[in-house]
């Protein structure tokens, strides 16, 4: 007897870091994935393409070129598919670039956002996965980060958009009961990485013999997460959809879950390394030492990020558990390959 073939997910951002390695893991489960991306320049597109051009290799991937901006484009999509299941990873990234450039992450971030809300509501989607971030945590100082603390102090706009994105998701969830989790990944590294990312261009900066920046003169911490892990991570919850917790008359909001099918969850390592320690290990891995420019903290950065992760332990029986280690040797040995 011939097996049914399972209903195709999509997975917005599909040419991106994430996305790239949540579409994989699917794929090898022989899930269809529809990938979505729209290819744009805040890095080289060549990076992009090259993980489009190992995704394309399965006969059940597809592609689709489109801008999450595109109303009427994101509307056709989801009418075309109905999708049970969305995972939207597809966003105008980095807390930097922000600064600069705010309109971006208002087009992309917010507007696409509603149009990928008003796609699920509209065409029965079962759950919708939506990445967040650790910079919400933004002006926290308690630690570890834990989706039950407030955070209703960003730092910087994309924490604020991705803030947003919570919030809207609620909204939706409360009012069409739409199953929405919220997944705030805390600074995800590895294989096919992205260049504007610490580890990513710390490595080659060093293999070129140019000088690194070090903000805050390296006294910085972050919860650096291979990105093996988050992709299971993520996989994983797509069969847990939230059902919603009902609350005490008199309880306070929980903000981190809610009576309606709505929940974030940490996506972290649950072990913030020094920054200085991650620059030693690159120094190891390539065989060579790093020239340092000592910098003042950036606007917008935090001194530390560190992940509670019970909730996701809880839900699904995992938790990130790749060693600092073990990822900057995975990360520098597919770094020679790619760029030889």
């Amino acid at each position: 007897m011939q097996k049914t073939q399972p209903p195709a997910i999509l997975v917005t951002g599909a040419a991106g870091f994430i996305g790239f390695h949540v579409a994989q893991i699917l794929l090898q489960a022989g899930v269809p994935v529809i990938g979505l991306d729209n290819l744009n320049t805040y890095y080289d597109p060549a990076l992009k393409l090259a993980r489009l051009d190992l995704l394309k290799n399965d006969p059940r991937f597809s592609f689709v070129k489109l801008d999450l901006a595109d109303r009427a484009g994101i509307a056709q999509l989801f009418e075309t598919h109905h999708f049970e299941k969305v995972v939207h990873l597809a966003a105008q990234a980095g807390v930097r670039y922000s600064i600069d450039n705010p309109r971006a992450y208002v087009d992309s971030n917010l507007e696409g956002f509603m149009n990928v809300l008003e796609g699920c509501r509209h065409n029965g989607c079962k759950h919708l996965l939506f990445a967040s971030s650790s910079s919400v945590y933004g002006a926290n100082t308690k630690m570890p980060f834990s989706v039950h603390d407030n955070v209703d102090h960003p730092v910087s706009l994309y924490a604020a958009t991705k803030k947003s994105n919570e919030l809207m998701a609620h909204a939706y969830s409360h009012l069409y009961r739409l199953p929405a989790t919220g997944l705030r990944f805390f600074t995800v590294y590895g294989p096919w990485g992205r260049p504007d990312m610490a580890i990513f261009g710390f490595t080659k900066a060093i293999s070129e013999g140019r000088p690194i920046k070090l903000f805050n003169g390296g006294d910085m911490r972050r919860d650096f997460t291979y990105v093996d892990d988050v992709a299971k991570a993520v996989v994983k919850l797509l069969d847990h959809p939230p059902q919603g917790i009902p609350k005490a008359a008199d309880a306070a909001p929980d903000p981190g879950a809610s009576a309606a099918p709505w929940r974030v969850f940490n996506i972290g390592n649950n072990q913030p390394e020094e920054l200085n320690k991650i620059v030693t290990l690159l120094e190891k891995e390539l065989g060579r030492t790093a020239t340092k420019e000592l910098l003042p903290m950036q606007p917008g950065d935090v001194y530390a990020t560190y992940a509670d992760v019970d909730d996701l332990a809880r839900e699904i029986d995992f938790r990130p558990s790749t060693s600092i280690e073990d990822g900057i040797a995975l990360f520098v040995s597919w770094y020679r390959v790619y760029h030889t």
